[in-house]
């Protein structure tokens, strides 16, 4: 998770964008808004508990499904960072040979998760902790985030449609659960930038279009009566990416083909920069990209402890987009909770020092 900055003619603003590493919902809701409350737009839970590491506790959920199995002839998954170190080496899984998979359900737990969060959400609201305009953010994955990190190559095609019915029928439970105008829908895409930038061993010849509408389709189960948005990411499982790129290029190219498919309003749009001092060839792309009237472009260039960085990555984006939100890259989940508090500390000053420019 990370906070941006939105920034208006007038109001600079803070956005989280998902993990927070505290106890429980009501932990983070307290955090966040002690130091931010004024600021907030949005804000989510903090995908603590089981949901710290992102899908992770989803491997356990295909682990333990009567349906799925271990996959002996597709040997070891190897997850490697962006400097070669290897992050962890686990089996790939697979939908068992016997298994009709248009048969199979699989229960992810973010309806329900979400609905306990928004009952902590809703009494803190009515409590005053939480601002009455600050909407409630839930994060969800997409099929590729799965089928990419934990199912083998022979089985993802039959997994991911099992898997995606899965994730709308978890979204129909949430659009259920909370009104439509205190909900906010993320959609957390980082395998497709990875599929991208060629980091896995295994890349279909289509990649780019079935990318583009899957994250179309995806963005088309939430309702115009719900915020929507995407948090696009190079993954963060040691608090590093899992690829390094080299300028903005892929991530434009996302964007652009997915708004180019999108059959809904487009509220918000997330894209991380690197830890750089970025400028010329890096940013160049920004120029291209080609955002909806009213979406809002959000950029992670903070990082923690760097205020001098951040500060010369944000007037070097503005050479190239000079309407934009700041965040940091990715979640914090896998971070030291201890930087918690200086995080939004930092992020509280931006906001401050945003609202006496503008």
């Amino acid at each position: 998770m990370g906070v941006a900055f939105i920034m208006t003619a007038h109001t600079a603003y803070a956005h989280l964008v998902g993990s927070v590493p505290l106890p429980d919902a009501e932990s983070v809701f307290r955090a966040v808004c002690a130091e931010l409350r004024p600021h907030l737009r949005r804000i989510p839970d903090g995908e603590t508990g089981e949901r710290l590491r992102w899908i992770w506790f989803q491997r356990q959920m295909l682990l333990d499904h009567l349906d799925m199995e271990e996959d002996p002839d597709a040997g070891p998954n190897r997850v490697y960072q962006w400097d070669g170190v290897l992050l962890r080496e686990t089996s790939y899984l697979r939908l068992k040979p016997s298994v009709d998979p248009q048969s199979v359900r699989f229960d992810t737990g973010y309806a329900e998760a979400a609905a306990a969060s928004y009952a902590v959400y809703a009494r803190l609201r009515d409590e005053g902790v939480i601002n009455p305009g600050t909407r409630f953010q839930v994060s969800l994955p997409t099929p590729m985030s799965l089928g990419y990190m934990y199912v083998s190559p022979a089985s993802r095609d039959a997994f991911m449609p099992a898997y995606e019915r899965a994730l709308l029928e978890a979204l129909d439970g949430i659009l259920a659960a909370i009104p439509h105008d205190r909900l906010s829908i993320q959609w957390d895409v980082c395998q497709e930038v990875l599929l991208f930038e060629c980091y896995f061993s295994h890349r279909p010849p289509d990649y780019k279009e079935q990318v583009f509408d899957l994250l179309a389709r995806l963005g088309g189960g939430v309702p115009e009566s719900v915020e929507m948005g995407y948090h696009l990411c190079y993954g963060s499982p040691a608090d590093a990416h899992l690829v390094m790129p080299k300028d903005m290029g892929v991530l434009v190219e996302i964007s652009n083909g997915l708004c180019s498919r999108l059959a809904r309003r487009l509220d918000f749009l997330h894209m991380p920069v690197a830890d750089v001092r970025p400028g010329g060839a890096y940013l160049q792309s920004l120029r291209d990209l080609a955002l909806p009237d009213g979406a809002e472009l959000v950029l992670g260039l903070v990082h923690y402890d760097d205020a001098e960085g951040d500060a010369a990555r944000i007037a070097a984006v503005q050479e190239y987009a000079p309407a934009f939100s700041v965040a940091t890259e990715c979640g914090w989940g896998r971070t030291d909770p201890a930087r918690v508090p200086g995080l939004l500390a930092n992020h509280r000053r931006a906001v401050e020092l945003l609202n006496k420019t503008n």
